[in-house]
């Protein structure tokens, strides 16, 4: 949580409630959305002194650290931190197709560290304190900067695959932080409900400015552009930042970020009816096909069911329990995060909570947090038209909305990936039916640097479709932007 001295919004000390049974995160099916599985933590070099070939490079300083570590690396992207230790592959596991190639040859700074914080639970470098971060600044610099924050409740490493690899052999640097509190229990850092996830914002502006500070330290000059993005959680972070630090950014790509309203929709109007109406809907006999109708109203589409099974097993339940704690605690009383695949029915169920009915001060907790579609700079969103665990119609449609009827539509591209889901690791899974998400961001991305330099507006807002016939080793490295859905 971020010290009193840092700011005055956010408080600690929220009491602890007596502990309830997580439900167990498989290592190959982490959701963005939830935590990563437990594993040795990446360790740092024990006495921070750089090497390779920036040795004689004057290392930078991270305004504000309590603690940094810097190396010199010959190679900053997992081909080569997976070995020398500066990279946790627990962190990304379950977020990128297996054979997702990773970019070789980007030798540079990496610098590890963390912010003053009164929470602990990152346990990364056994230094069991959050606000950590990363900071890479590749010898060969194109003069930009890319900043993310974690999905889910994951640690500083989580977007290295997704993200970090593919922007650093492009000669961005980049920086990302674990948002300041991290785990299944993150809910627990703060003291009013919505100040952990109101943490999360604060620290990626807080990180934000430092890496500029930091760029500007190595390069001998700023920026000259500064690009947020992010999937789930961190796509998220990406719609909050534009909204309320424009002036820190050129633009961002916001890759499934989650929505947060206070009105509706969020996560608790629509994962409830999951839970409800699944277990009917996988029972069979008569009832059946009303539990199936009931699912897609609710959002979940049609032509998804394949996907149920396995996110009502490892990501519904969860994602219900720990988000909902977080916001409205008191739902439960003194049981901590509900009862894990309760019947509805059962006292303080999940499977029955009904966020209309909910009190007023549960619905301003996530005001706190809610985004408000006044984006101040250009936004480039995507979304897979398959996601089960934050449903498109739920999510991304409606955001794309609240920009449209705020007068921002000018500055966002919407693009509705056809097939996509929210974890590309189920594209290994069911390759016949989903296609990967990931080089759909990076032409997202792309689009965003043509359109920041004034080379070429990105296409208009529309359905991307997946090209009939396509091989998986063509939709792993290619997403046309302008393959355009019509009819």
């Amino acid at each position: 949580m971020l010290p009193s001295r840092t700011t005055a919004l956010l408080r600690r000390g929220r009491p602890t409630r007596r502990p309830g049974v997580l439900a167990a995160v498989s290592l190959a099916a982490a959701a963005s959305l939830l935590p990563p599985p437990a594993t040795a933590a990446a360790s740092a070099p024990a006495d921070g002194t750089p090497g390779g070939n920036c040795a004689r490079s004057a290392l930078p300083r991270v305004p504000g650290a309590a603690l940094q570590r810097a190396a010199c690396l010959d190679g900053l992207t997992t081909a080569s931190t997976v070995t020398s230790g500066h990279t946790d592959p627990a962190d990304y596991a379950g977020l990128t197709p297996r054979d997702l190639p990773a970019p070789t040859g980007v030798p540079g700074i990496q610098i590890d560290g963390y912010f003053p914080d009164t929470s602990a639970t990152n346990t990364g470098h056994g230094w069991n304190h959050d606000s950590q971060f990363v900071i890479r600044l590749p010898d060969r610099w194109n003069g930009g900067l890319v900043v993310a924050g974690s999905p889910g409740n994951r640690k500083q490493y989580a977007n290295d695959r997704a993200v970090s690899d593919w922007v650093l052999s492009r000669g961005y640097a980049y920086a990302a932080t674990d948002k300041g509190n991290t785990g299944p229990t993150f809910y627990r850092d703060g003291r009013r409900p919505g100040d952990a996830i109101a943490e999360w914002n604060a620290r990626l502006t807080q990180l934000t400015r430092a890496a500029r500070r930091v760029v500007a330290e190595r390069y001998h000059r700023p920026p000259a552009r500064t690009i947020a993005t992010g999937l789930s959680n961190g796509g998220y972070l990406v719609r909050w930042q534009l909204e309320n630090h424009p002036e820190l950014y050129d633009g961002g790509v916001d890759w499934e970020g989650t929505l947060w309203r206070s009105e509706g929709p969020n996560l608790f109007t629509f994962l409830p009816s999951a839970l409800r109406n699944y277990p009917r809907y996988a029972a069979g006999g008569p009832g059946a096909e009303a539990a199936r109708d009931a699912m897609h109203e609710a959002g979940y589409p049609a032509g998804s069911e394949f996907l149920w099974p396995s996110h009502h097993a490892v990501y519904w339940d969860l994602t219900q329990r720990i988000y909902r704690e977080e916001i409205d605690p008191g739902y439960d009383g003194a049981t901590e995060a509900g009862t894990p695949f309760c019947a509805p029915g059962t006292p303080a169920c999940d499977a029955d909570y009904d966020w209309a009915a909910r009190p007023p001060t549960v619905h301003r907790a996530a005001g706190r947090i809610a985004l408000t579609g006044r984006i101040g700079k250009p936004l480039i969103t995507l979304q897979g038209t398959l996601d089960v665990l934050l449903p498109i119609s739920q999510d991304s449609d409606v955001y794309a909305r609240m920009v449209h009827r705020a007068g921002r539509g000018a500055l966002l591209r919407y693009y509705r990936i056809e097939d996509g889901t929210h974890t590309d690791a189920l594209v290994d899974t069911f390759p016949d039916k989903l296609r990967p998400m990931v080089p759909c961001h990076r032409s997202a991305f792309r689009a965003l640097e043509g359109w920041l330099t004034g080379n070429r507006l990105p296409p208009r807002s529309h359905t991307v479709t997946r090209a009939a016939g396509a091989d998986p080793a063509t939709l792993l490295t290619a997403c046309p932007l302008d393959q355009e859905k019509r009819g």
